[in-house]
């Protein structure tokens, strides 16, 4: 079939669709289910004969955006709170795992700009941290501890601190994406040539073993944190500048619900991130190696899971119930 017939025969529906997502018309369950159904149909037949058209890319679009409407407007039956992490939060993940796997790119990016930055200028850390914070951290590698900055007072003091100032960092790199996604690239650029070019500082003190033994204990989390508020923030800034199929009003309103979902699940991992460096990164060079790595590579596991592999798995899980039921 010409893919001129292919879009005239079934025009209507797709239209139809779009308008239950924009909630122009209401539909039940069941019904919603057979036009997801219908739609998959299509892109099938459509990624079949013409794999390279904007009508593939249109109708998976139109799919995940169904897919979404059903997931939602059946009841739930578990606590909210945990829907809310479970489903709610790693669905939105897979539909917008494009923007993650874009903003990690970013991310090595950045910090590899840090790092030659420092490599090139001796002077560059000092620019980027402060001439007092780096003397300071020289003299305790020399003293034979490059993280004792971590033991500076007390630890719910520090914690509380830490907690405050990282989540408002983390919003601040959120809210910024309403500048087309630019605000929040510039924090993140910010931070990770902070972070790239303070590591090549231990490494040129010969400290970075060390370093790393203290600084991931809490920034597993907390830069996985931020690469994710980063990613909600350029969902957010894009959905402004390119609203594709829906109107640019209706197109914020859906990257604003969408966008600020994916950043409160960044809360708690910030939240024990500041806990962590509070309380047990000053003993990150005291504490068996053995426990040491079980901090670092276990935080490691739960977000990298959680973020870019669980969201498959739910997808996956969700879309069987909905055929089999059907």
């Amino acid at each position: 079939m010409r893919e001129v017939a292919f879009i005239k025969q079934n025009k209507e529906k797709w239209l139809e669709v779009e308008q239950v997502i924009q909630k122009k018309i209401k539909k039940n369950p069941d019904d919603l289910s057979s036009l997801y159904i219908n739609l998959v149909n299509d892109l099938s037949f459509a990624q079949t004969y013409y794999p390279k058209s904007k009508t593939t890319v249109y109708l998976n679009h139109l799919s995940v955006q169904i897919f979404q409407k059903i997931y939602k407007t059946r009841r739930i039956e578990e606590n909210r709170f945990s829907y809310f992490f479970k489903t709610e939060v790693p669905l939105l993940l897979y539909e917008y795992r494009k923007y993650i796997y874009s903003t990690f790119i970013f991310f090595l990016i950045f910090v590899l700009i840090g790092v030659f930055s420092a490599i090139y200028d001796k002077e560059f850390v000092k620019l980027i941290l402060g001439e007092g914070y780096v003397n300071m951290t020289i003299e305790n590698i020399k003293k034979g501890n490059p993280i004792k900055v971590y033991d500076g007072g007390e630890e719910w003091a520090m914690a509380f601190y830490i907690i405050m100032n990282n989540l408002m960092v983390g919003a601040k790199m959120y809210l910024y994406g309403v500048f087309g996604g630019v605000g929040s690239l510039w924090v993140l650029i910010q931070n990770c040539i902070m972070l790239g070019s303070f590591q090549y500082f231990f490494h040129e003190y010969g400290a970075l073993k060390d370093s790393l033994k203290g600084i991931w204990l809490h920034g597993t989390f907390e830069i996985f944190a931020m690469i994710i508020e980063c990613a909600a923030g350029l969902i957010l800034g894009t959905s402004i500048l390119f609203p594709k199929t829906y109107s640019r009003l209706e197109a914020f309103k859906k990257g604003v619900v969408s966008s600020f979902k994916i950043f409160i699940s960044t809360v708690p991992f910030t939240i024990v991130a500041g806990w962590i460096e509070g309380y047990v990164s000053r003993h990150g060079l005291t504490m068996p190696v053995w426990l040491n790595s079980l901090i670092i590579f276990g935080c490691l596991f739960i977000v990298v899971f959680y973020y870019l592999v669980y969201p498959l798995w739910v997808r996956r899980k969700v879309e069987k119930e909905m055929m089999q039921e059907d």
